[in-house]
């Protein structure tokens, strides 16, 4: 596996990704849809299995005395740490942000420790759209990407009218920390574990499909 993750960050990593990356410094505009800057990282995966695709990335894979289920686990680890590299960054942002002082975010959910959690929902809901269509049929992944985005989008949208016309995330989420942590931190481990969950069924489900299809 660790060779097989190797391959993936020098073979298969776009090169634009550390640079979308470097992206969550976007958390510093005074006011902007924040989750707009996970859409940035999830089109850096999708464009390396893109970039796979024209590369003939799985029949080399697959050529190499592994299983497909090896090959699905090294893409799904490639897919996390990408994921959890900018959720840290977004840390480092976010308290840089409260340092500065730059205020609340008036065009939409503030940047805060429920706004993790919610973030992190919303990687899992791409992590489950995204990779058990794409390995249904891997020559097809713009579609699969156009159909994550469409889900994805919608529910940034939902999280960001729900932040100015639910009263609960309005008035309780939506506030600069630490104000309301107990619930803030409750969201948070929320969005952790639908985070895992949806990443762990995503990723049996596309085991099961990847080693069913007849390349």
């Amino acid at each position: 596996m660790k060779y097989l993750l190797c391959k993936e960050f020098r073979l298969v990593m776009h090169p634009v990704l550390p640079f979308f990356l470097l992206l969550s410094a976007m958390l510093l505009i005074p006011s902007y849809p924040f989750y707009v800057v996970f859409f940035y990282t999830l089109l850096g995966i999708f464009f390396s299995c893109l970039g796979g695709r024209e590369n003939h990335d799985i029949d080399f894979t697959l050529s190499l005395p592994i299983r497909k289920r090896s090959a699905v686990s090294a893409r799904f680890l490639f897919a996390v740490i990408v994921e959890m590299a900018q959720l840290l960054l977004a840390i480092v942002f976010m308290l840089l942000r409260n340092a500065l002082k730059i205020g609340p975010n008036l065009a939409g959910m503030d940047a805060n420790i429920a706004f993790l959690g919610l973030s992190l929902m919303l990687l899992g809901i791409f992590n489950a759209s995204f990779f058990r269509r794409y390995y249904a049929a891997p020559d097809k992944v713009g579609k699969a990407f156009v159909f994550s985005s469409i889900i994805g989008f919608l529910a940034i949208l939902l999280l960001e009218i729900g932040a100015h016309a639910l009263p609960f995330m309005r008035n309780t989420l939506d506030t600069p920390d630490p104000q309301f942590l107990p619930e803030k931190i409750l969201i948070l481990l929320l969005g952790i574990f639908c985070y895992a969950s949806l990443t762990f069924l995503s990723w049996r489900r596309s085991i099961k499909t990847f080693e069913q299809l007849d390349l």
